[in-house]
């Protein structure tokens, strides 16, 4: 018993050292260099048991056992059941292997077959080490059991991972729960649980192996630098699970329910647009959005959120005119938007000219910015109004990003807007980030029109009045 409990030490310590060797197993930043380990009889504690569709239908496809092909792929991820239960037997010698000594070795598969005294057997090869390996079905044929669910134990299917690399790495995604990890062992499989914000843009890191019913380990890095990763069913392929144990706990470790993908989310074209309605979104940037209730364009600042209403194409043009619900006013905006980009006319040039005019550049998932208003801001919001007491979140509701910031003393400064009857609109802030008073004055165009037209009229009326006096022609 001693013996083959410091033979499984033995090896675990030795696969622990060449792990990093194996480019599927990848780690968040901060895990510790040195795996901490606790024997108890014969098993080793350290190993968590992981308790714990969607771009997912165009890209990946469930092979259940009937459906394996030759060559697939995958990689011995041994649980703590497993290192009790032997799953695999040497081909060689038909004695059984421990599934320590094989973890994260890849196994490829190479059919099935039935011996002389009549077990039906999965075959693999293992080129890691040069071997032959096969699972021994427990009873009965490969044909009746190949239907269920169990599969081959241990193994996490590294085809969809080669997928998600492929598709996934340095992608841009948003969390669609608040509950993902961080790993805290360079070497081993220990991790932390951590808490992060519903609908957070983050970018994807690397794509690793994670466990056998939730194969493709995802790490992401937030706008601050923080990686977490979440172990995500894809496929499903030998996940060891059906479809309605995906429940409770375990929902969120389908790749839908952890990450929504901006290239599928914002991919919104002539043909699938109907399905985006109800979703929320937010600016990305600045633009100019026309506002139902005052009957005018209004300049929006980004971050602002919105629901999308009804999405009505033109008939004339290949553009579309979406209505949004403003999540926090409760009324209504449109624009005009190309919903393809390659459906936008002219070169490149033409579309960096122009980015305004693209659905997916404009805006993006989630909730967008949160702004506390009183019922007596929003009314004179709805209008376009500022007033004094107002938050700067609150002026960017009612007229937009400004245009200048001019710093005044003590902490004070102004914001000035270019309006667009030429009017320019100064909003004072105190050093608290609260209006004082705003005022509107003439701008440089509108102080050269002024004069334009006093100097016409001044013409005119000296024209009228050589006129009458029969010195001249009427103008």
């Amino acid at each position: 018993m001693k013996k083959a409990l410091l033979t499984t030490c033995v090896a675990f310590l030795f696969l622990t050292a060449t792990a990093q060797e194996n480019s599927y197993i990848v780690k968040t930043r901060g895990a510790k260099k040195k795996a901490q380990m606790e024997l108890v009889g014969d098993s080793i504690l350290n190993l968590e048991e992981e308790t714990a569709r969607d771009f997912i239908s165009d890209n990946f496809r469930f092979y259940s056992l009937c459906d394996w092909e030759e060559g697939m792929k995958f990689m011995v991820m041994p649980e703590k059941y497993d290192l009790v239960v032997k799953t695999f037997a040497d081909a060689a010698t038909g004695k059984d292997v421990s599934s320590m000594s094989l973890r994260h070795k890849i196994m490829i598969y190479k059919g099935h077959s039935e011996s002389a005294d009549g077990h039906h057997r999965v075959n693999f090869y293992c080129p890691d080490n040069d071997k032959d390996y096969y699972y021994e079905i427990p009873s009965g044929s490969f044909d009746d059991y190949c239907f269920n669910k169990l599969g081959v134990p241990t193994l996490a299917y590294l085809g969809d991972v080669d997928i998600a690399r492929e598709k996934l790495m340095g992608k841009t995604m948003y969390t669609k729960t608040q509950y993902y990890r961080v790993d805290t062992e360079f070497d081993g499989d220990g991790y932390q649980d951590v808490t992060v914000k519903k609908d957070m843009e983050v970018k994807v890191t690397a794509v690793g192996v994670g466990t056998r019913s939730f194969p493709v380990k995802i790490i992401v890095e937030d706008r601050d630098g923080n990686e977490f990763y979440q172990n995500v069913a894809i496929s499903k392929t030998n996940s060891g699970m059906r479809d309605d144990e995906f429940i409770m706990d375990n929902a969120k470790y389908l790749f839908g329910n952890s990450f929504e993908l901006v290239d599928d989310i914002m991919a919104v074209n002539s043909y699938n647009y109907t399905a985006y309605i109800g979703r929320i979104i937010h600016t990305k940037f600045p633009t100019v959005m026309y506002n139902e209730a005052t009957k005018k364009n209004q300049k929006i600042p980004r971050m602002i959120g919105y629901q999308i209403e009804d999405i009505t194409p033109h008939k004339a043009d290949t553009k579309f005119t979406v209505k949004l619900k403003n999540t926090i006013l409760g009324i209504y905006f449109y624009k005009d938007v190309t919903l393809d980009q390659k459906s936008i006319s002219g070169t490149s040039k033409d579309f960096e000219k122009e980015p305004d005019d693209y659905f997916s550049y404009l805006f993006a998932p989630g909730p967008g910015r949160q702004i506390e208003t009183t019922e007596t801001s929003r009314g004179m919001i709805r209008m376009g109004h500022v007033s004094p007491g107002f938050s700067e979140g609150e002026v960017e509701l009612a007229a937009g990003e400004p245009d200048e910031i001019k710093p005044g003393e003590n902490g004070k400064y102004t914001w000035v807007f270019q309006r667009s009857n030429n009017m320019l609109l100064f909003v004072d802030f105190n050093g608290s980030g609260v209006v004082e008073k705003y005022y509107t004055k003439a701008g440089p165009k509108a102080k050269t029109t002024a004069k334009r037209r006093a100097t016409t009229s001044k013409k005119k009326r000296s024209s009228s009045s050589n006129w009458k006096n029969g010195k001249g022609t009427p103008l």
